[in-house]
């Protein structure tokens, strides 16, 4: 893998129209006004068909600015899927809309050894980690595409933070696609080393493996 100073440029992504976090122009006045926050909570089964599809209409719609069509396609497969231990778990988390109830955005963290979904090295791996000596994982972050640039993954940042720091852990650890580099870097965390993850089809996904302290 390359060091993380070798990273390529990376396309903007378009904010939300509306601009600044949380505010939404009032038709009315012609005001930006303050918009009900998501609410977070823990996943349940329940919810799995519903961040599955998240998960996948995200990447359909973010992923081409940063991957090839046939990258996209092949993580929407590989990698846009629940991961199930997660939710049994109690530590995957979903931010849900007070407009409508639909999950606008997931993500989670594992005290497991599996970094990430989508190569077949990973799958199966549901070692506990010690957190005296290993990091905490940051798993499956996704934001549906039209609430973007709204504070959403920093929230869901947050809250597996604490949870980890809660149970012990000093670090954490996460595998980034290059959409998601950005929000993680402000968060804190640091490219420890970047390159390709290889999906069971053959395709290569540009990654970055990345850590920080918890604070």
């Amino acid at each position: 893998m390359r060091s993380g100073r070798g990273l390529p440029a990376r396309p903007a992504v378009v904010a939300a129209v509306g601009g600044r976090r949380g505010l939404t122009p009032d038709r009315r006045t012609g005001t930006l006004a303050r918009m009900p926050e998501p609410t977070l909570r823990l996943a349940t089964p329940a919810d799995a068909p519903e961040i599955d599809a998240l998960m996948k209409a995200s990447i359909r719609a973010i992923f081409p600015a940063f991957y090839t069509a046939q990258q996209t396609a092949s993580s929407e497969v590989h990698i846009g899927h629940v991961d199930p231990m997660l939710i049994e778990d109690g530590t995957y988390l979903v931010l849900v809309s007070p407009d409508d109830g639909s999950i606008v955005a997931c993500g989670g963290w594992s005290r497991r050894d599996k970094l990430f979904s989508g190569e077949s090295a990973q799958e199966g791996r549901a070692r506990l980690l010690d957190p005296a000596t290993e990091p905490a994982r940051v798993r499956a972050m996704f934001v549906r595409a039209d609430r973007t640039r709204r504070g959403l993954g920093t929230r869901i940042l947050d809250a597996c933070e604490a949870a980890a720091r809660a149970e012990g852990f000093r670090m954490l650890s996460l595998m980034a696609t290059l959409p998601g580099l950005l929000l993680y870097e402000r968060f804190g965390f640091t490219v420890r080393s970047h390159g390709p993850i290889t999906l069971p089809d053959g395709v290569l996904v540009d990654c970055a493996a990345m850590d920080k302290p918890i604070s």
